[in-house]
């Protein structure tokens, strides 16, 4: 019939889709499990696809499609809002174009064909590796004994030495993570393949972001006032100051249990870190590291508040343009990353 595109996988039905996932069980590695049919939706997309299970991971099956990344000019325009919010801020910083300036922070427009691949829903921290109270004790660290009982009786909820150990309280357990200071790019990849994954590529990390949409941000091109974001919580509508940071006005942080907006799973059943100070790896048409997703928390510690600090996080094709000078041995300790398998050449 087709090429595993968009288009022909919605036109299918559901007991087509089915038998084709169940198919698609022959290309991945062993142990990968299909689980069942699900519905995503979010931000006026949806989809009917496949979720797979590998190792305690999900996975879901996202089909392929020709679109249109990169961003330089507005589909609809801002709201007075957003408008106001964003000269106010910016303007600051002594910019006065402001489409100027968001063009500059964005990947370029390009037409591209996205393969249809698995995806993993969750990515993980690629400079820390989970060990056991047992494995961080043989690590002979002069610190780690004494922080660890400092951790245990204290109300914190982590803790970390820097390229070290990271603390994380789960409940009554505590969970340890330790720095993979040997890890390279190349040792990764070569593992991943090793194992029948790959990485993305930038433009297959825009298209699982927005879903080829054309707004500034997946939703469109105002902002939300309305969601709680990681370092800010939720955002009461506050005329006149919804601009400024949480740090200048508290009256603006408003705690409650909900999750963070931008950490919940999107159309495609994929789920990003929604956190500036967070990156994604993904390579580019040279196979080199290409960050995704956050600035090292870069605009929010410049004090530029919600709307600008979460562009590098919210905004479909942030391109961080200081990552070129940072090291590797200095991005891994806030760079996480998910596995793909590419499913080219294959019909339905």
């Amino acid at each position: 019939m087709g090429p595993l595109n968009r288009d022909v996988w919605e036109g299918l039905s559901a007991q087509k889709k089915e038998e084709r996932l169940r198919d698609l069980l022959r290309n991945f590695p062993t142990g990968m499990k299909y689980e069942g049919l699900e519905t995503f939706e979010r931000f006026g997309q949806r989809i009917e696809t496949g979720v797979f299970s590998y190792e305690e991971q999900t996975f879901v099956f996202v089909p392929g499609d020709r679109v249109t990344l990169g961003w330089d000019r507005w589909q609809v325009g801002m709201n007075e809002e957003t408008s106001a919010d964003l000269l106010e801020t910016v303007s600051e910083y002594g910019v006065e174009d402001v489409d100027s300036f968001l063009s500059s922070q964005m990947s370029p427009v390009r037409e591209v064909h996205i393969a249809p691949m698995l995806v993993e829903c969750r990515n993980h921290p690629l400079g820390w590796f989970e060990v056991t109270e047992a494995e961080a004790m043989a690590q002979e660290s002069s610190y780690f004994t004494e922080e660890l009982e400092k951790f245990k009786l204290s109300d914190l909820n982590q803790y970390e030495l820097h390229q070290e150990f990271r603390l994380v309280r789960q409940g009554e357990a505590i969970q340890i993570f330790w720095f993979n200071e040997d890890l390279t790019l190349e040792y990764l990849i070569e593992e991943e393949a090793k194992a029948g994954f790959g990485l993305l590529t930038e433009e297959e990390w825009e298209y699982l972001y927005g879903g080829g949409s054309r707004t500034l941000f997946p939703w469109g091109d105002s902002f939300d006032y309305t969601m709680k974001l990681k370092h800010f919580g939720s955002l009461e509508e506050v005329e006149g100051i919804v601009d400024e940071s949480v740090e200048q006005n508290p009256s603006l942080l408003v705690e409650n249990d909900r999750p963070y907006d931008l950490e919940l799973p999107n159309f495609f059943g994929v789920q990003f870190a929604g956190d500036p100070y967070n990156y994604e790896l993904t390579l580019d048409a040279s196979g080199n590291m290409m960050p995704k997703g956050g600035d090292g928390g870069a605009m929010i510690c410049g004090g530029m508040g919600p709307l600008v600090g979460f562009l590098p996080a919210a905004a479909v094709y942030y391109r961080d343009g200081n990552a070129g000078e940072l090291e590797w041995e200095d991005m891994i300790d806030y760079m996480n990353y998910r596995r793909v398998i590419r499913l080219a050449g294959l019909s339905v």
